[in-house]
């Protein structure tokens, strides 16, 4: 039986780039393609920060309305904000939150349409072995952010912080560097949140990092300077951390 053919769409964040890879390593009985032209089913990762991000989502479905007789899945951050009238217009076949990516096969095998934003409280413990065509890998530490900025939509779309488990993430990084990843992003919505217990943050995950076999160089996302505390400090001149901080001054 010939393969049914599946193509994702990526926007926003590195944590929707990791996001994207758990659904592509599930996806066994399907054939990925880059055209829009030969897929029978999309997946648009959506996001959602800026009313700029929601207009290129929808532009893109606009595209592939024009171009192609796909059924339309939408995930993402978006799902939560723009899903519910996307689906009642018809305009996407299914929607469905991030906390159910590891159903993608289910979701795209049901004939029936799909609504179901899932679990904001949701924990990720996916393990992603690859990241095709990438010489990086990207590492999900964290999800959510309890922040509340006024302007920010993430909270009501990503849900409070809470921490990937530190075994999950470390036996990650091993299968990565087996497989000759040595440059690692970690990524999450809020980075400098990570926590594993009282006296354990982000600076003493990155050292453990470190210490495995095949790991070069550990980049970092956006972390407030709020999170840069003495243990963080004290890791600034190890070679190993990427020499750049993106540092949110809003």
């Amino acid at each position: 039986m010939e393969k049914k053919r599946l193509l994702f769409k990526t926007f926003g964040c590195r944590t929707n780039i990791f996001d994207t890879a758990v659904m592509q390593s599930k996806v066994k009985d399907y054939e990925i393609v880059h055209s829009e032209a030969l897929a029978d089913c999309i997946i648009i990762n959506s996001c959602t920060v800026t009313n700029g991000a929601d207009s290129n989502v929808r532009a893109y479905i606009s595209k592939v309305e024009r171009q192609s007789s796909a059924r339309i899945y939408l995930t993402g951050c978006g799902a939560h904000s723009k899903g519910e009238d996307l689906y009642q217009k018809n305009r996407v076949f299914s929607v469905f939150g991030q906390s159910e990516k590891e159903r993608i096969c289910e979701i795209l095998d049901n004939e029936e349409r799909l609504y179901d934003l899932g679990n904001l409280a949701f924990v990720d413990s996916s393990v992603v072995a690859e990241y095709k065509g990438k010489c990086r890998a990207f590492l999900k530490i964290q999800e959510g952010c309890s922040f509340r900025c006024s302007y920010c939509i993430i909270p009501q779309v990503r849900g409070d912080s809470r921490s990937i488990d530190e075994a999950t993430i470390l036996e990650q990084v091993n299968i990565l560097a087996q497989n000759g990843y040595g440059e690692f992003v970690l990524t999450g919505t809020n980075v400098g949140s990570y926590s594993h217990g009282h006296h354990n943050q982000i600076a003493q995950l990155m050292q453990k990092m470190s210490v495995i076999r095949g790991v070069r160089r550990i980049r970092l996302g956006s972390i407030e300077p709020i999170q840069i505390n003495e243990a963080f400090m004290e890791i600034l001149h190890e070679p190993w951390l990427e020499r750049h901080l993106h540092i949110a001054l809003q």
